[in-house]
């Protein structure tokens, strides 16, 4: 199972909404070759690995679909597609680089207790994993298509089932967060699902840049069964939005 399949069977996140008042209407969708270079890649970020291979990713929107229309804008999000009918698109994996441990994940099984066992694990598993995607759109299909993510973080805020590449999934609440505020308009939003007993939660935002719409999404394996927090790592959104400039 992909990263990704797995995020999403534990679920996925809700928002708030944070606008400066651009309305990009008139704005020109870029190309995909545009999208291509305009995109995150190793370079850009220091501390995160960025594969652009798309192995990891559903390939098309067939691949995610929902009995709940009005929230597909959300699941599309979330597997690096485009929330709206765009002209272009381009998504990347990015994934937090780790430091080799110096304590208990260091020793042997052997000499670590349960508890240490269960930290050792949780640390380990404990870094970011972060799906950017861009999509480009003509006319006002940009500011459509975030008032159509925005609409849905709150409509959909009782969660909806979701099948992706195959595998269904039931998320269960969907809630809003402070968005960071880059762009024209954004929008920053939880989702939570239960599985096996379980209740995991991810994150994601959404950011319009003129004709241009940047998703978010961002699941760590270490904490999301917990109620320690972690959200959409700063450092891609910056540099993401510094290459949309």
């Amino acid at each position: 199972m992909s990263a990704l399949s797995l995020a999403l069977v534990t679920g996925c996140g809700g928002g708030s909404d944070d606008s400066n008042g651009s309305d990009g209407q008139a704005a020109k969708a870029l190309s995909a070759a545009e999208l291509k270079k305009a995109i995150i890649a190793q370079s850009d970020v220091e501390g995160y690995e960025v594969d652009a291979s798309g192995k990891q990713l559903p390939k098309s929107k067939d691949q995610i679909k929902s009995s709940e229309a009005q929230c597909t804008p959300l699941a599309y999000a979330m597997g690096g597609l485009p929330p709206g009918d765009s002209a272009s698109n381009a998504a990347v994996m990015t994934r937090e680089k780790k430091e080799k441990p110096t304590d208990n994940a260091s020793k042997s099984l052997e000499d670590l207790g349960e508890g240490e066992i269960e930290d050792s694990l949780t640390n380990a598993m404990s870094l970011n994993m972060t799906v950017v995607g861009l999509s480009s759109y003509d006319g006002d299909g940009a500011t459509e298509t975030f008032k159509s993510v925005s609409d849905a973080v709150k409509s959909c805020s009782g969660g909806f089932p979701v099948t992706m590449q195959g595998s269904d999934q039931k998320l269960t609440k969907i809630t809003a967060e402070k968005a960071s505020g880059a762009g024209d308009e954004s929008v920053a939003f939880t989702a939570v699902s239960e599985q096996d007993g379980d209740t995991g939660t991810t994150h994601i935002e959404v950011v319009r840049h003129g004709s241009t719409i940047a998703t978010y999404y961002t699941i760590n394996l270490g904490l999301m069964f917990t109620d320690k927090p972690y959200d959409v790592p700063a450092a891609l959104i910056d540099a993401q939005s510094a290459k949309l400039k």
